[in-house]
């Protein structure tokens, strides 16, 4: 639990440092359960994150771009009404709980002063965003409803009294003496880290295994030492934000040294937390949109995989296509010998340098002749197989590399980069046109991502098929560099410049193994050349292209630098 008490009480700081107050201009609501404020203060606009995701909830300042949907939901309605042109007089926190409280004051629609509160509790799955009258103490919204069935301890709807979540005994960290840390803690019990959570508020595991970690084996008096000098460095806010990138990715907003693992700094808890958080709610977002897409692409891949497996099959059994013939013109060289009604016939094989007998079954109710135009018949419906086996394999390996593709191109799309995969699997015929695509237009231009080199150079990148189309084929001028991972599926990328940079290439390639099935690979191919050396063959699937003259560079797929680039 990264973003605990103390680390709510660094976020609160630095939240008044930079919007305390500021003027609420505009309210968005780009996703179900997270909430953009635009605040005017200290003479520049900074975006207020406000988030309720089960898995992501965090309130910040970022600089990550959020699409606002056409029409906004009716919570994000009622905040603009309630709270655009209103002054945040204070940001604080409830006790050490994971919660913050802005204060808000304004006028109502009848010019009276009214003043507010917006309260973001940060408690995963329960996370809420709670909107309240605070003279009456009533909720006037909030982003989830909690009815009385739900929770006996209290109500979250319009029109009901705001009651504070249940409240923990524990005692308050930031008051307690190093006499308060031993009385907590039992000694002959073990698990002294656990013991701390459970005895004082605000702290989180990842504080009580540092404490434990600086203690080491000493006294008694060294785990209180540990505890009181840690507790300090957050009562003085003394913030060292700090990704440390280990078997899994963990934040906090001082350096953990009982966390192995490369640990970067950052200047701020937001940026940190931008940096954390990443495309993971969007990856979050698309995988419950793309869901139903990603499972029924898989089964089509899987489908061709099981396809292909029984093609072989039935090509092996087409090898015999040899033997039909050699059977039938044995069989027609020894016509004489054979008569209707006969079961079998033993004749000299001459193709067999030993001059040794083989055998031929024939079908006693045909005449001779008949049986040995059986044979022929057999060896060319076999070797007629042979030929359209082949052809099924290859279409079928030329679909599984299609999908692979998709699924690919799937892990990191945007919500909108998921319709546009959805609406080419509608136009190839693996999905039943929806009625409301089939009135879209779909005249408009694909919206390509765009980023900028150290050099100053742009770089455009393909997230879909349709993208990749429309930038390799439309977009791209005819010298330009195109880029794109050596036998693995990816997106294409251009560098528009006929003469760029090793640096730019690099850059350039960074990202377009980012954006492929090697993400988290090293020493990724990535293959380049000129746009006129790119050609798309007649009847090939989107996104399907060929290249020549392509010069490779290997890169390791470096997510900041990525982010570093994006325009």
């Amino acid at each position: 639990m990264s973003f605990d008490g103390l680390f709510t009480r660094a976020m609160t700081k630095e939240l008044k440092d930079e919007v305390m107050n500021g003027r609420i201009n505009k309210v968005h609501q780009p996703y179900k359960n997270e909430i953009i404020m635009i605040v005017r203060a200290n003479g520049k606009n900074h975006k207020l994150l406000l988030s309720a995701h089960p898995s992501y909830s965090r309130v910040q300042i970022t600089k990550e771009d959020y699409e606002n949907p056409s029409v906004p939901p009716m919570f994000c309605m009622l905040l603009r009404k309630h709270l655009e042109g209103y002054i945040i007089e204070d940001i604080k926190q409830s006790a050490l709980d994971r919660m913050i409280v802005f204060e808000v004051k304004g006028r109502n629609e009848i010019g009276d002063v009214s003043y507010k509160q917006l309260i973001i509790e940060i408690m995963g799955r329960h996370s809420n965003i709670i909107l309240v009258d605070k003279g009456r103490n009533m909720i006037l919204d909030s982003i989830k409803h909690i009815s009385p069935s739900m929770n006996t301890h209290r109500t979250v709807l319009p029109g009901h009294e705001y009651v504070m979540p249940p409240q923990q005994d524990k005692r308050n960290p930031l008051e307690a003496t190093s006499e308060d840390v031993l009385k907590a803690l039992d000694f002959n019990a073990g698990k002294l880290d656990k013991q701390i959570v459970q005895s004082f508020a605000g702290i989180s595991p990842l504080f009580a295994k540092e404490v434990t970690h600086h203690a080491g084996l000493g006294k008694q008096s060294e785990i209180a030492r540990s505890f009181l000098d840690l507790v300090k460095k957050a009562k003085e806010n003394q913030v060292s934000p700090t990704l440390i990138m280990g078997e899994k990715e963990i934040f906090y907003w001082t350096a953990l040294e009982h966390v192995e693992g490369e640990k970067l700094a950052f200047t701020s808890l937001s940026e940190l937390l931008d940096r954390f958080f990443y495309q993971k709610a969007a990856r979050d977002r698309v995988k419950q949109q793309g869901n139903d897409l990603e499972r029924f692409i898989r089964n089509e891949r899987d489908k061709n995989v099981n396809k292909i497996e029984k093609l072989k099959q039935t090509l092996k059994d087409a090898e015999q296509a040899d033997r039909f013939q050699l059977l039938g013109e044995l069989l027609t060289s020894n016509l004489y010998a054979v008569e209707r009604g006969m079961t079998e016939v033993s004749v000299v094989n001459y193709y067999d340098e030993d001059g040794g007998s083989i055998t031929i079954p024939l079908n006693p109710q045909k005449s001779p002749s008949e049986n040995a135009q059986l044979y022929f018949s057999r060896y060319q419906k076999a070797k007629n197989a042979v030929e359209i086996v082949n052809e099924q394999i290859e279409k079928a390996k030329e679909e599984i590399i299609y999908l692979e593709r998709l699924l690919q191109q799937l892990e990191s799309a945007s919500t909108k980069d998921v319709e546009e995969i959805r609406e080419e699997l509608e136009e190839e015929g693996y999905l039943r046109a929806r009625k409301q695509t089939k009135k879209k237009k779909t005249n408009g231009k694909p919206v390509l991502e765009s980023y900028t080199s150290s050099e100053g150079t742009q770089i455009l990148v393909g997230k879909n098929n349709k993208q990749n189309d429309y930038l390799t084929n439309k977009a791209a001028g005819r010298d330009d560099i195109w880029l794109h991972t050596k036998d693995i599926p990816g997106s294409h990328v251009v560098i528009k410049s006929n003469d760029p940079s090793e640096q730019t290439i690099k850059e350039a390639a960074n990202i377009a193994a980012y954006f492929s099935k090697a993400r988290e690979s090293s020493s990724v191919p990535v293959d380049f050349t000129a746009v006129r050396q790119v050609k798309k063959p007649k009847g090939a699937k989107p996104g399907f292209v060929i290249y020549e003259g392509q010069q490779t560079v290997y890169v390791t797929p470096d997510l900041d630098l990525v982010r570093s680039l994006k325009d």
